[in-house]
């Protein structure tokens, strides 16, 4: 992982390898960001520039030649992010690094018992979590527990797994100066987690913690206390539009209007590209018109349909409704914000505005953030969509607002 996979936080970078050129490094970062921010990926280039940067300060000490004198060395640079992946990329154990099979640099991740009994830990999982982050850096805990085909199992950092980070970094360093523990998602610690604690406050020489967390709430307090606290913010809409562009062929407009979707989460623009064909709001003017218009048996057609769909599918489509609300209370309250907006957009916002005031479409928008949790948690899709029509019918028609 180069930096240059990490879309935006050239803030972040820069001071990560501040730290690193200046000498204040800490022992313990927790690198903190919402899903869809790019932390993992973000700590994960660090971890390699890491490991690099110190073996190439190790490998070019100066020593004495057969004869007495020191030989010439060659000095490690101050690099600004692009250098560093240029200068990573030259380095001998690169491959090693980029493979994530280098000796010195563990990781540790929520993981299930393969079978009943079975006591897992993370390097049981290391094969996949290789190939998870080379499919997904951009994923999340729901993406990973799948990928291991953990269906409804609940993921966990287990107290055999403290025990085997424990023996780990008290190993001897293989061929770097550091030993490297990453950790993904520490809210999946519990009290076990307090096994680790000595080792974070006092850990062997030259031994690096990076913490990568979404929630710091769900971290435990002990743990928190004892780390160099590293934001990771959202990147910007530009910078999300500008990595959509290359990936596919949309225009600026199209990329555009995925990124404002997905508000700072890039998984959830990756999800919005996978969907890039669907015809959004086709799909919201039937369901409108059903509510409003066509009656019940419109409804229960509409209903069906999407149904059918996968959850994913369903996620994107309430979040595309919930960012055409917030678009039309942007016409509403910041007149001047058409000017931004793509014309269909804009137009469909305008309709909108027509047909639900202020506070009925924040109304909405509450519904529609509960139904996406619900569908997170594996709700049953027709009785959810049913039983949210009929709430924006009551919100809409009636401007009530009903409780189920």
């Amino acid at each position: 992982m180069l930096f240059k996979d990490v879309i935006g936080q050239a803030e972040v970078k820069n001071h990560l390898l501040d730290l690193v050129h200046n000498n204040r490094l800490s022992h313990a970062l927790l690198f903190l960001g919402k899903e869809g921010s790019g932390a993992l990926p973000l700590a994960l280039a660090f971890s390699e520039y890491v490991t690099l940067y110190f073996s190439a300060q190790a490998a070019t000490a100066a020593s004495p030649s057969l004869f007495g004198e020191e030989q010439p060395v060659e000095t490690v640079a101050h690099f600004t992010a692009e250098e560093a992946d240029a200068w990573m990329e030259k380095q001998q154990a690169f491959s090693k690094t980029a493979g994530m099979i280098h000796p010195d640099i563990h990781f540790s991740y929520p993981v299930i018992p393969r079978k009943s009994g079975d006591k897992p830990v993370s390097t049981d999982y290391i094969t996949e979590w290789r190939e998870f982050i080379k499919l997904y850096p951009y994923g999340n805990a729901y993406d990973w527990l799948q990928f291991i085909g953990a269906e409804n199992k609940q993921g966990n950092i287990t107290a055999y797994e403290c025990n085997d980070i424990i023996r780990k970094l008290n190993l001897k360093s293989f061929e770097s100066p550091y030993k490297i523990l990453l950790m993904w998602l520490p809210e999946y610690l519990g009290n076990e987690g307090n096994k680790l604690l000595k080792l974070i406050e006092e850990p062997p020489a030259k031994t690096l913690f990076l913490l990568v967390a979404e929630n710091e709430n769900l971290i435990l307090p002990t743990i928190l206390s004892r780390t160099q606290l590293i934001k990771v913010p959202a990147p910007e809409t530009a910078e999300i539009a500008g990595s959509l562009s290359q990936r596919a062929e949309l225009s600026r407009e199209q990329a555009l209007q995925l990124a404002s979707v997905c508000d700072g989460n890039y998984r959830e623009a990756l999800q919005l590209l996978q969907h890039s064909g669907e015809d959004w709001q086709a799909m919201l003017r039937e369901w409108l018109n059903a509510i409003l218009k066509t009656g019940p048996a419109a409804q229960v057609k509409w209903v069906e349909e999407i149904s059918r769909q996968g959850r994913e599918k369903q996620k994107q489509f309430l979040r595309y409704f919930n960012h055409l609300l917030e678009q039309s209370i942007r016409l509403q309250l910041i007149p001047q914000a058409a000017q931004t907006m793509p014309e269909a957009e804009k137009d469909f916002a305008a309709r909108l505005n027509k047909i639900a005031s202020l506070p009925q479409q924040q109304a909405i928008i509450e519904e529609l953030d509960k139904a996406a949790y619900y569908i997170e948690r594996n709700a049953h899709g027709k009785m959810l969509f049913h039983a949210l029509t009929i709430k924006l019918y009551h919100i809409i028609a009636k401007s009530e607002v009903v409780h189920f």
